[in-house]
């Protein structure tokens, strides 16, 4: 018979559970969002658009030698001319600025700025500030433009009310099994998921290394924030706070590099995390308001998913584990053991319809990685719990910059 501290702690596990489950329910929604954008979207000429605009590509870099010159010469092959390209050496310790400069040789389009390491807000700060576009497209150092990229960005600009626009960015090194199974995840993550938010208008984060804003817009915000490791995130929330909308383009790519180790990976996403929190505290007043339209409600619910759902996935492991320790197991059967296996299949089946969304068929031959996704999530969580625990004790935030390695298993246009 079970003691009381015992059926409080069932009790515990089976009200997480149903959270948890909740949450995965609303994100139900994603599936027939991202069909309808996908809809909205064919029926819809958007090529051309601001054919003679000046866009301002800011390149920031970090001992970037290895990848540099590939991502530059992407951006000059760009079927939209009018380009500048402005690249902003960080006080690297390498290469890095001689590179920049016999690339700047080769082409008058481009501009090499340097200055001491002050983190990467302030490089792009420092571009920002010598740029003459009418939009700005930011990029890291490691991304590799389709020749039609930059085009597909500016055609996300298509009403006055856009200030900014997301294009997709995919793995590009696909050597490992950990950036194998990052590669099958971001169709999910980001090509299906930043279809049905830009449908709804809460795309909340336009990605740092694919990312075009309004040039004017920018500089009327005062650019980047330079004292947070979330400075694209931060970003974007100011220019939802400005009135302005911003768009999803999954057919503006760029191709980058993943963490290709789990230290990378860590680190990368911890800083991901922090800078979720960082911008939250920066921004409370958005979450749940409606002054600024349907964002301000689904902010509130991915704070609830992005943080609390992790926690309450360790909340749930942690007292299933107490509760074996006192004899009692909890075991995966009944509707319990089929929701656990119906939810993996389901996974694997939504992973096949965000391929499809995107049109990368030949990334199914990478769906072999299913069993650790759950790995994954559960990896997921306990950077979430780091993030937060550095957060509230004050731990100084540094960018932790992947360490490139430079390997390709994706042309330019992902072939």
């Amino acid at each position: 018979m079970m003691r009381g501290l015992d059926v409080s702690l069932v009790l515990m596990v089976q009200w997480s559970g149903l959270l948890i489950l909740a949450a995965g329910a609303v994100k139900l929604a994603y599936l027939p969002l991202a069909a309808a954008f996908e809809w909205r979207a064919s029926g819809r000429v958007q090529a051309g658009l601001y054919d003679g605009a000046l866009v301002s590509v800011v390149v920031p870099g970090y001992n970037e030698e290895v990848v540099l010159e590939a991502c530059v010469l992407s951006i000059l092959r760009s079927t939209h001319r009018r380009l500048e390209v402005i690249l902003v050496d960080d006080g690297s310790s390498d290469g890095t600025l001689a590179l920049m400069g016999a690339l700047a040789a080769r082409d008058e389009r481009i501009t090499v700025l340097t200055q001491a390491n002050a983190g990467k807000g302030a490089a792009l700060n420092a571009g920002i500030r010598a740029a003459h576009g009418e939009f700005f497209l930011f990029v890291d150092a490691d991304g590799l433009f389709a020749p039609d990229t930059v085009a597909w960005m500016l055609a996300g600009f298509g009403s006055p009310e856009v200030g900014a626009v997301c294009g997709d960015d995919r793995p590009v090194n696909l050597d490992r099994v950990q950036t194998r199974m990052l590669a099958v995840l971001s169709h999910t993550g980001t090509g299906m998921v930043r279809r049905a938010l830009s449908l709804v208008r809460c795309l909340p984060i336009v990605s740092g290394n694919v990312g075009a804003y309004r040039a004017g817009l920018v500089r009327r915000l005062g650019g980047f924030r330079e004292d947070t490791v979330g400075e694209d995130l931060e970003l974007t929330w100011r220019v939802y706070e400005a009135g302005y909308r911003v768009r999803f383009q999954p057919r503006a790519l760029v191709y980058a590099e993943s963490p290709s180790t789990l230290a990378g990976l860590w680190k990368q996403r911890v800083r991901w995390s922090r800078g979720l929190l960082q911008t939250v505290r920066r921004h409370p007043g958005m979450l749940g308001s409606l002054r600024y339209g349907p964002i301000g409600v689904f902010l509130l619910f991915n704070l609830f998913a992005m943080v609390v759902v992790p926690l309450l996935q360790l909340a749930v492991i942690i007292l299933l584990g107490l509760l074996a320790s006192g004899g009692i197991v909890l075991l995966p059967t009944g509707i319990l053991g089929f929701l656990g296996w119906a939810g993996l299949l389901f996974s694997v089946a939504v992973t096949v319809y965000s391929i499809g969304l995107n049109r990368a068929w030949r990334d199914l031959r990478h769906l072999w990685t299913a069993p650790l996704w759950p790995l994954y999530s559960l990896f997921m969580a306990l950077v979430m719990v780091t993030a937060v625990v550095k957060e509230l004790s004050g731990a100084p935030a540094r960018w932790n910059k992947l360490q490139r390695t430079g390997v390709r298993s994706v042309g330019e246009a992902g072939t």
